[in-house]
């Protein structure tokens, strides 16, 4: 059985819900410090639209490819149509060869940060929050291992939790502190120039991790109902939704925290919570985040798990993985491997190692490659190919170039040669793999 023909389940409440919790996951609460420590500023606040700008203009280009192929594998999909026969099969290649090192990146750090948070509540040596990461991980794989129809109302319930944390924090700054004053100070000391330019570049590597998420859709494209309508609709009421409540978070805490306090804090929702109401609240409100993180991972394994499995599908990866387990039908060996891989991760790395490499690992192949890559298909096939058009097009799609070349300059020369250096063992690991089929060929 083929989860690309299986019969779709998944609504747009369910499809909306699973975009946001993905994108709200650790992110927001434990970047909210490291962008006001970069910006050094009330104007911090730019960083965060900035962000939701980007995600907007992007979700055009995966709303247009979205719509058009909804197939299990988001990206895989475009790139190998973007590019066409020869050009998609190295591209398509390399963003799932990427995918096995990013995607458990991405569920690791959640994880991390969800040890992190829950150190607030009892500290945690480092042998206990490495357990305590790796164990995330684990119940994750465990609940994502049943049919589709089950994840959905999963997906719904985490969401509720999702929506009443932020509902409490943007609450918490309404009625117990200055909730006006950070807007009407934003400009305070703001500078256009260069060095502004280069700061929203830096704090924006922070916030875009925390909006990444919003295309998790696409990846579940053949299992949506009515796919034209509810893909790019999920996007844009995800991207709108968390970019208002993001802000509206971002000015209840500082309406509420010093600057400074904010900049120093590992735990700055639980000090802000401790700062109005004291710290059984703080407690409480720390369990929300839990929470959250955990909402997070639960997305972002259920997304990714399907890219290695329509790889495999399509004969360009590994066979193993185009398996579906035989009576829930769901890709359960790419489940499986990618769990694995990320709890790994989570006991190896610190979440602070994560966030940029993140980024910069994905950018080239998924965000720039993808953008340039629906240009050529317009090119081939034209606008009336498409089951749904973005406004102005191309100029959504060129900007959103522009802006993620920006994006990855800032993660710093770092990150932007080791997301070279994983392109580069890609192009190495195709050469192989086609080689030896070849060889394979030609033995028959």
């Amino acid at each position: 059985m083929d989860i690309n023909k299986s019969e779709r389940k998944i609504s747009l409440l369910q499809a909306t819900a699973i975009n946001m919790i993905d994108m709200v996951g650790i992110g927001p609460f434990v970047v909210l410090s490291v962008v006001v420590e970069i910006i050094n500023g009330p104007f911090f606040l730019y960083a965060w639209i900035a962000g939701a700008f980007l995600a907007f203009i992007d979700g055009n280009v995966w709303s247009q490819l979205g719509a058009t192929y909804p197939m299990a594998g988001g990206s895989y999909n475009f790139l190998k149509e973007g590019y066409g026969n020869k050009g998609g099969k190295l591209i398509s290649f390399l963003f799932v060869w990427q995918t096995l090192i990013q995607a458990p990146l991405v569920i690791a750090s959640a994880a991390i940060g969800f040890s992190q948070y829950f150190s607030y509540i009892t500290p945690l040596s480092t042998f206990q929050a490495k357990a305590l990461s790796g164990s995330v991980v684990i119940l994750i794989v465990v609940l994502l291992y049943r049919k589709i129809e089950s994840i959905g109302k999963i997906s719904v319930f985490l969401w509720v939790g999702v929506m009443a944390t932020m509902a409490g924090i943007i609450g918490g700054g309404i009625f117990g502190g200055h909730f006006l004053e950070p807007m009407q100070h934003i400009n305070d000391g703001l500078v256009l120039n260069q060095a502004f330019v280069a700061a929203i570049g830096f704090a924006s590597v922070k916030t875009m991790y925390s909006y990444l998420g919003y295309y998790n859709v696409c990846q579940l494209g053949g299992e949506i109902v009515n796919p034209k309508r509810n893909i790019p609709l999920s996007m844009f009421i995800s991207i709108g939704g968390i970019a208002v409540l993001y802000l509206l978070m971002n000015i209840s805490v500082a309406s509420v925290l010093p600057i400074e306090d904010i900049k120093h804090s590992k735990f700055v929702v639980s000090l802000f919570i401790q700062r109005l109401w004291g710290p059984t609240a703080a407690t409480i409100v720390t369990i929300l985040v839990l929470w959250v993180a955990f909402a997070s991972v639960f997305s972002a394994t259920l997304g990714y798990s399907r890219v290695p499995y329509a790889a495999a599908k399509d004969g360009a990866f590994f066979p193993a993985f185009a398996r579906l387990h035989p009576t829930k039908h769901f890709p359960y060996i790419s489940l499986l491997f990618l769990g694995a891989i990320a709890f790994v991760f989570s006991l190896l790395f610190k979440l602070k190692d994560v966030i940029d490499a993140i980024l910069a690992m994905r950018i080239l192949v998924q965000f720039i490659g993808q953008a340039i890559g629906l240009l050529l298909l317009v090119r081939r096939k034209g606008l009336n190919h498409f089951a749904w058009k973005m406004p102005l097009y191309p100029l959504p799609a060129l900007i959103a170039i522009v802006l993620w070349a920006f994006i990855f300059y800032s993660t710093g020369s770092k990150m932007m040669m080791g997301g070279v250096t994983v392109i580069s063992l890609g192009i190495v690991a195709y050469l192989i793999k086609t080689g030896l089929e070849r060889k394979a060929v030609g033995s028959k």
